[in-house]
């Protein structure tokens, strides 16, 4: 019984610790920001409520339209870059100041989270927990004004304009880059070359071209001099505006760390730049987020809240933490951690069953059980008294079936892309 007792413990522990890491996790409603794309409907507007995990009345929500994106990518992005609707939302937290920005996007498509993620530690965000969504596969050129938006009402603080339009300014320069070389390697590039120039304090165009030079060669990749004429523009007004890396930093490690993962699990050999004060990852899937929930390194936030699940098997996830992709409903969470419950519940109700029958009185060869304890006809959870059959594989025999299996089906919205020939076309 004792040990019993101090397992059950532990299980009430372990549910404690996970319900704080993405699953039920609270955070004042305050500090909670969505923005919506003005040209959404209203059934879209609900579908990503629900994607989200909130209702209307917990959150404060804002709309963004196509003439806010102008006002900071009309001077960098082309007409058919900037298009004229605006869909893609957004989920903002704001968190502790220089812990690090992870994002999440659904159904984006020019821009990745890592994309996203360094692009807004330009923006002068420290600290934050994002996700971008949209109904159907859109470019995501509206992500970044949302998710300003979303940020700057949920602190109640103004971002430096500046260094908004700097922001701004690396999406679309990353972004091209990755039209030519791949979204991942042109996101590498441009946030390690932007680390070690902060971090260096270097400013003279001369240094960084050398710099852009040799992180390239870590990355394989030779650019034309036009390429490298862009980076240096725009790392140039970068150094100017004095940033600190220390609060920084751990944004911009984790994106090298997550664009050095994605390109080494596509066969890419790629060199260490040493300018990085990075950790490896060394897990993956659900072993990242194990890793996460029980080292504490890794808080999913809002991002281990969303039901992919509503945007349907075909919606396109990606992450900086690849635990948070692809995450189960949550009703499945729910009844996996029943099944956990009444797995450890029915093993030691057979414990206890076997450790009633050791200590009963024997007659006339039959066992006569314990007065006290229940009758095996009247329950689901107490195994069958008989040794030849295995009381932990019964109990898990007995469980409950999965009835969440069409739990997604009357909510998913079949996601036809809605959009032009050009992904620009919406963002």
């Amino acid at each position: 019984m004792k040990i019993k007792k101090k397992i059950i413990s532990v299980l009430m522990a372990t549910c404690l610790v996970f319900s704080s890491f993405g699953i039920g996790k609270s955070f004042a409603d305050s500090s909670k920001v969505v923005t919506i794309g003005v040209n959404n409907t209203a059934q879209q507007k609900q579908t990503i409520l629900n994607y989200f995990g909130v209702k209307e009345s917990e959150v404060q929500i804002i709309t963004v339209n196509n003439k806010e994106e102008r006002a900071y990518l009309g001077n960098v992005a082309t007409e058919q870059q900037l298009g004229t609707k605006t869909y893609s939302c957004a989920y903002v937290e704001p968190t502790t100041e220089g812990s690090g920005i992870n994002v999440k996007t659904a159904n984006i498509t020019w821009v990745t989270s890592s994309m996203v993620a360094t692009t807004l530690s330009t923006a002068g965000l420290t600290g934050a927990n994002c996700v971008i969504a949209a109904v159907f596969p859109v470019s995501g050129t509206g992500a970044l004004t949302g998710v300003m938006k979303a940020f700057e009402n949920a602190t109640g603080e103004k971002l430096d304009e500046n260094k908004k339009e700097l922001a701004s300014e690396e999406l679309i320069t990353t972004g091209d880059l990755g039209d030519e070389i791949g979204q991942d390697k042109a996101t590498g590039i441009i946030n390690d070359v932007k680390a070690d120039i902060i971090k260096n304090h270097t400013s003279d165009t001369i240094q960084i071209a050398e710099t852009i030079n040799n992180i390239t060669n870590n990355y394989n990749i030779t650019l034309t001099d036009a390429q490298i004429d862009k980076i240096t523009a725009l790392m140039e007004k970068i150094a100017a505006q004095n940033y600190d890396y220390n609060e920084m930093k751990a944004t911009l490690n984790n994106v090298s760390n997550v664009v050095q993962d994605n390109l080494k699990d596509a066969g890419e050999n790629i060199g260490n730049s040493g300018i990085l004060d990075s950790i490896g990852s060394f897990f993956a899937g659900i072993g990242d987020w194990f890793s996460g929930l029980f080292g504490g390194s890794k808080d999913l936030g809002i991002l281990g809240e969303t039901d992919d699940s509503m945007l349907g098997s075909q919606s396109i996830i990606n992450a900086t933490n690849k635990a948070a992709e692809n995450l189960p409903s949550k009703e499945e969470a729910q009844d996996f951690f029943t099944k956990i419950i009444n797995w450890f519940r029915d093993l030691f109700s057979s414990n206890d069953s076997d450790n009633g029958s050791n200590n009963s009185n024997t007659n006339k060869g039959t066992t006569m059980t314990n007065p006290g304890s229940p009758d095996n006809s009247n329950t689901d959870n107490n195994t069958i008294n008989d040794p030849s059959i295995d009381s932990n594989s019964n109990s898990i025999d007995n469980q409950n079936t999965n009835n969440n299996s069409n739990s997604s089906d009357n909510n998913t919205l079949d996601p036809k892309i809605e959009t032009d020939t050009k992904h620009f076309s919406t963002n």
